[in-house]
């Protein structure tokens, strides 16, 4: 049997673990690791299998990761989340639809120090839909606009998510943040667009906020300071060079932590709890990128990247369409695994062609995290959509998903928009960092 056969059969037992249930972790080690030994022998499978974790554990790359996370559960800790929204309410609440437009704003602006999808969508169902049903907004129109604002989450730096694909296919990390943060930014503004133009056609799916004064208005920008000097030291310091991504990150964190001590809000406890569970979180992904290292070598010998790369490049289609195909497969894929979990599983094999169709991998990598997000809200295993409706069981989550669909419709569009026009994505990094 030739090595491209092995590798085929070798993807499809990973492909049938990891829908059987297997951890991904497991499914990639254990697979790997057994075609190794029927391509090179024991002694190179148990020699790349004690190296790796090593070598890919040290690098310097994935420092970044445990501080992001950790931003995170400091963010949930401090009180942002409720700071963010009080905002969003005081200076957009007067809107059609303007209580919703803020959950999409305050979510997008929690992203900025949170980067983890479910997260966001799990803590606004539970701060802002109360405040929804208040006003008399629809309950499915509600939860759908909080599933999708959570998506956010998964774009706007500090993206998890575009750290995980940066050391996948070896990219700059700093580069794919910065790249990540104009189309975070207007995937939010296109939101909040849609449903001032819906609530404003059709009044009765929710009465606006009156009677916020200035004087609130004013005070309430307190409550959002510390998430723009967040996101000021994450993205201001990469940009100029003062800090690495790691190094932005633990400023980050080392922000988020003192505003919660300030505030009173991080006790003992909570403490421990956000060390413990970044700890977790970490080594789980971790864990995973050496299972998929192992697997991913083992396609480097049986040249099924390769083969792929030459077969997708030969293809009489233009590259554009190719792209499409491509990304519509993530869309899919979107429904049933987590973002970190698919690229995992994929990008070892795509992204070589992708290089060899000569797009460019920033921009694949926005277009991937954004039909992550896609797939996070689409049936039948939205992800997002799933979380609020845990949340909120009393909210039947068959109507959350007829609501959604405005909003996948939104993301597609965005998706074309990006492709038509790169510049929307690669401005910022080429700016700051110089064109790639």
């Amino acid at each position: 049997m030739d090595p491209s056969t092995i590798g085929a059969l070798g993807f499809l037992a990973l492909v049938v673990m990891v829908m059987t249930g297997v951890h991904i972790v497991f499914a990639t080690a254990i697979t790997g690791f057994l075609g190794i030994v029927v391509l090179k022998g024991w002694p190179v499978a148990v020699n790349i299998a004690g190296i790796i974790p090593h070598s890919a554990g040290s690098n310097y790359l994935f420092s970044v990761l445990p501080m992001f996370i950790l931003i995170g559960f400091f963010a949930s800790s401090s009180g942002m989340v409720q700071g963010a929204y009080r905002a969003a309410k005081a200076w957009i609440g007067w809107m059609p639809g303007g209580l919703a437009v803020s959950t999409v704003l305050a979510a997008g602006a929690f992203g900025a120090v949170s980067g983890a999808s479910q997260a966001t969508a799990a803590v606004f169902a539970r701060v802002a839909i109360p405040e929804l049903l208040k006003l008399k907004y629809s309950p499915s129109v509600s939860a759908a606009a909080v599933a999708a604002a959570g998506t956010l989450a998964s774009l706007i730096p500090p993206s998890a998510a575009l750290v995980v694909y940066g050391a996948i296919v070896d990219e700059s990390i700093g580069r794919l943040l910065l790249a990540g943060f104009i189309p975070g930014v207007f995937s939010a503004l296109l939101y909040a667009g849609f449903i001032l133009l819906r609530f404003a056609a059709n009044p009765d799916l929710g009465r606006p906020i009156t009677g916020i004064s200035w004087s609130e208005r004013g005070a309430s920008l307190i409550d959002v300071m510390p998430i723009i000097l967040v996101m000021l030291m994450i993205l201001g310091g990469m940009s100029t060079g003062w800090t690495t991504p790691t190094e932005a990150g633990a400023t980050g964190a080392a922000i988020v932590f003192v505003y919660a001590l300030l505030r009173r809000k991080l006790n003992f406890g909570a403490l421990q709890s956000s060390l413990v569970e970044t700890a977790k979180l970490t080594v789980m992904i971790f864990s995973t990128f050496w299972g998929v290292f192992i697997f991913a070598r083992f396609l480097a010998f049986t040249r099924l990247p390769t083969e792929i790369a030459e077969w997708l490049v030969a293809l009489p289609y233009p590259p554009t369409v190719i792209l499409i195909a491509v990304l519509a497969g993530y869309a899919f894929l979107g429904m049933f695994l987590s973002a970190s979990g698919m690229m995992l599983l994929t990008l070892p094999v795509i992204f070589p062609a992708i290089v060899e169709l000569g797009i460019d991998p920033i921009l694949f990598g926005i277009l991937v995290i954004k039909m992550v997000e896609i797939g996070f809200i689409t049936p039948p295993v939205g992800l997002n959509v799933y979380v609020v409706a845990g949340v909120r069981p009393d909210i039947p989550i068959n109507g959350i998903f007829r609501a959604i669909w405005p909003f996948v419709l939104i993301d597609i569009l965005t998706v074309a928009l990006l492709i038509l026009f790169p510049s929307i994505t690669l401005f910022l990094p080429n700016l700051v960092l110089g064109a790639g």
